[in-house]
């Protein structure tokens, strides 16, 4: 395989990938509201603010959201080609039960709690109804990952499996293990009041 930037066997120059995945940035007609909730969810901060734009980062990155209120922005049509959702990583399961038990104490809970096997995910919305994962990966490595994705669980079931996230809370908190608790049962399936509420 050619090395990054080097020529390829047919001459041409070979693809290099960028470093990392920089930013997302959301036009929005209630800049104020979306602040607060990014705040709130991500726990981001504002490093820079106009009454039109604001850059927020929740790490060393300079900015990771930018929300912008142009003039003349209108409000998306449901079901509207185009981005689905943002997702952003925790770093193990006991972070993201945390999570999610503040964001309820503060009123914010998620729309939809999916096992997609690879990812135990919860999806919240923002004030402009874009879809927001919270997730950890429920494998320790990518070798693991890669191996799932040719499983015939996930051929079974490529879409994911409802859980409860009190009673995952409740468990995690009781002592399981996380390898437990995120465990795929393919079998199960999604309900189709899930799929209905990810697809509005």
């Amino acid at each position: 395989m050619a090395e990054n930037g080097s020529a390829r066997s047919d001459g041409a120059a070979a693809p290099i990938p960028p470093a990392k995945f920089a930013h997302a940035v959301l036009r929005t007609t209630r800049l104020n509201e979306m602040l607060e909730w990014y705040r709130t969810v991500l726990g981001a901060r504002v490093v820079f603010q106009t009454p039109m734009l604001a850059f927020m980062t929740y790490d060393d990155e300079h900015h990771r959201l930018a929300l912008a209120a142009f003039p003349g922005t209108v409000e998306r049509p449901p079901r509207s080609a185009g981005l689905d959702h943002l997702a952003y990583t925790y770093a193990n399961l006991g972070d993201l039960v945390a999570t999610y038990e503040r964001l309820k104490a503060a009123g914010v809970t998620p729309v939809a709690n999916i096992n997609h096997g690879m990812t135990t995910s919860m999806y919240y919305r923002d004030p402009d109804g874009n879809k927001v994962e919270l997730q950890i990966d429920n494998f320790p490595d990518t070798e693991s990952l890669h191996a799932f994705f040719k499983s015939a669980d996930f051929a079974k079931n490529p879409i994911g499996v409802d859980f409860d996230p009190d009673e995952l809370a409740r468990r995690y908190r009781a002592g399981e293990s996380a390898s437990e608790l995120t465990r795929y049962r393919a079998e199960k399936g999604l309900n189709r009041a899930t799929m209905a509420r990810l697809g509005e």
